[in-house]
């Protein structure tokens, strides 16, 4: 039997993903987590096979979640669930480890067939987006990349960037990552300095736009026009 276990802040979606599941033979699924953070943990405690987990998600998203996740021992195969196509996100996704992408408009089956080829170690890609990631990852482009400035980012800058996206203030941010207010002062100036811009409107539009955050606002909402005029400043 293929463990998997769900991630995905909505209660409906990972019932209905966790309903598609439990109706074939060689697949259970036994555990559910709503943000990336339970995610990690959940994955530690109940060891499963692969685990489907949705990119946007709150307090660490899916993409964050998936590096904690295969950067540990033994960890179970990832499949990533979204709306987003951007190729070099996917590319990226890839090439940290994580084994099948579906695309939520994706036909039902494709979840079927997406956690048994990453239980075998086998890399699906949903059809509507498979030409483009593979063609990227066969043809690497030489130069630098359009997100080598996000690169330099740390794991925890990383984290603090998607809290600051959420809304939170540096007070809540301290709390949730167990920090001083004047460490995620610093992690916030770092984070301008190393993205190169001047204020968090900028800031949460960049990191969106280069594939550094994932929330819901934005897959309800224009990125563009939510990024550049509304996000709030401070």
């Amino acid at each position: 039997m293929i463990k998997v276990l769900i991630a995905d802040d909505h209660h409906l979606v990972r019932n209905g993903l966790a309903a598609l599941l439990q109706k074939l033979d060689d697949i259970v699924v036994v555990g559910e987590a709503s943000d990336g953070v339970e995610a990690v943990d959940k994955c530690a405690e109940l060891r499963p096979d692969v685990v489907v987990m949705d990119i946007a998600m709150p307090r660490l998203d899916g993409s964050q979640a998936a590096r904690k996740i295969i950067s540990s021992g033994d960890p179970p195969a990832v499949v990533m669930l979204s709306i987003h196509t951007d190729p070099v996100l996917i590319q990226q996704l890839v090439r940290t480890g994580v084994k099948g992408y579906l695309l939520k408009k994706s036909a039902p089956e494709e979840l079927a067939l997406a956690v048994r080829s990453a239980s075998q170690r086998k890399l699906y890609l949903s059809p509507l987006i498979a030409d483009s990631v593979l063609d990227g990852l066969i043809n690497r482009p030489s130069g630098e990349s359009p997100r080598k400035r996000a690169d330099l980012l740390t794991a925890r800058e990383r984290e603090v960037l998607q809290l600051i996206a959420e809304g939170n203030t540096n007070h809540a941010i301290a709390n949730t990552l167990k920090i001083s207010v004047k460490t995620v002062e610093k992690h916030r100036a770092n984070l301008m300095a190393k993205l190169e811009v001047q204020g968090m409107a900028e800031l949460i539009r960049v990191a969106f736009l280069q594939g550094l955050i994932f929330s819901d606002l934005f897959e309800q909402t224009d990125a563009a026009s939510w990024a550049a005029g509304q996000a709030p400043d401070g």
